[in-house]
């Protein structure tokens, strides 16, 4: 019987990289059955471009600021993607507002990561937000992407805990922890087969997921 292909990845970034390190480092060591066909910047000069290509990673830049409006700018980002022949795209620190044609275009093979356990802080400054809100657990999911922002079913998510004492940098450093660990276990699921979106449900090996599941669960043989 023959291996599955690997899954063609697109990793779309807006600064240093972070967990787009982890997605590199997994698919060297074979952890993780996918190519990386391209690393893709909005912002030029970011950390995760020089990441990407020490990986021998094709590494783009499409500067969003030279372009009049977001649809221009949305249009010549499917048109650089779909180069790429990927089978799922992935958002890892993207930092651009997504209109419904570019995720309509990539439905169901579009996946984000957000520093919030979803639908609590959706958008920026989570860490600060679950502080001033009194949280006592944060964390981040991962999801398929929608055109409601970061609306979009849930798959998993990692927690954390909100300590005394926390402030935005300390509680951002341990979820990013968990990140590293989430996000790889997520696209690995897409890669095998076991995770899709059908309609606005995740299913997950053949069955629809009644909510998302845990990280710990899942590292304890879910």
């Amino acid at each position: 019987m023959s291996a599955r292909p690997k899954l063609r990845l697109v990793v779309l970034i807006s600064g240093r990289g972070s967990n787009l390190q982890a997605i590199l480092d997994q698919a060297a060591s074979g952890e993780l059955p996918v190519a990386i066909a391209a690393v893709i910047s909005n912002r030029p000069g970011v950390q995760g471009l020089e990441r990407a290509r020490q990986a021998g990673v094709p590494a783009s830049e499409l500067d969003h600021r030279q372009f009049p409006d977001r649809p221009a700018f949305e249009a010549a980002l499917i048109e650089l993607i779909d180069r790429h022949r990927p089978d799922l795209v992935v958002l890892a620190g993207f930092m651009r507002v997504l209109t419904p044609r570019f995720t309509d275009h990539y439905l169901g093979r579009l996946l984000n990561i957000h520093p919030s356990l979803l639908p609590k802080f959706r958008g920026l400054h989570t860490h600060e937000r679950a502080i001033a809100a009194g949280e006592t657990e944060h964390g981040a999911s991962i999801h398929f992407v929608t055109a409601e922002l970061d609306g979009g079913p849930v798959i998993v998510q990692a927690r954390v805990p909100v300590l005394p004492g926390d402030d935005p940098d300390t509680l951002a450093a341990r979820v990013l922890e968990q990140e590293h660990r989430l996000y790889p276990q997520a696209i690995r699921w897409f890669a095998e087969g076991r995770l899709h979106l059908k309609g606005e449900q995740v299913w997950f090996d053949g069955r629809p997921l009644p909510g998302p599941l845990r990280l710990a669960d899942v590292i304890d043989g879910l």
